[in-house]
């Protein structure tokens, strides 16, 4: 595997998604134990596809409507279902600092079969933006390819500014 992060990481392999829940977050499952958990993507925020307590949050914060959040959320989240499916084969990797959010979700890298990162492909594609909330090591690069994302207009910053 080509992938690695900067900090000290684990590697966990034989997993299978079972729903992509958005674009930051996913339920897999082990193929051998048969244990489900949630995966939240490391370094990026994607918008909200429901109306929950983060997108009143995310609506005061980038001062755009709930109801065109949630629209750029499904947009978000049905390219992410271009580059990733159900039953789909992942390969998750955590930083040990670093493996868990407020919630008790795990934080990873995602990477596909094809040995790319899910994480770097939504923010390149302009599907999501870099975030610190979700910490990662690979941040500052995170923030590059955001960067570069908006000033090629590309994914959702072809249809706003910022989100």
């Amino acid at each position: 595997m080509k992938y690695s992060a900067k900090e000290p990481y684990y590697v966990e392999t034989f997993y299978k998604v079972v729903n992509i829940k958005d674009a930051d977050s996913l339920i897999v499952k082990n193929e051998l134990t048969k244990e489900e958990k949630e995966i939240r993507l490391y370094g990026i925020d994607a918008p909200e596809i429901r109306i929950n307590r983060k997108l009143k949050i995310d609506e005061e914060k980038s001062h755009l409507p709930a109801s065109l959040l949630m629209e750029l959320g499904w947009e978000a989240r049905n390219y992410l279902t271009t580059v990733l499916s159900v039953d789909d084969r992942i390969t998750i990797i955590t930083e040990t600092k670093n493996a868990y959010d407020v919630y008790n979700r795990q934080l990873a890298y995602v990477i596909l079969k094809s040995g790319e990162c899910l994480n770097e492909l939504l923010l390149q594609n302009g599907y999501a933006k870099a975030s610190r909330e979700y910490y990662c090591s690979k941040l500052p690069e995170y923030q590059l390819m955001n960067r570069q994302a908006q000033i090629n207009r590309r994914g959702l910053y072809a249809k706003i500014p910022h989100f």
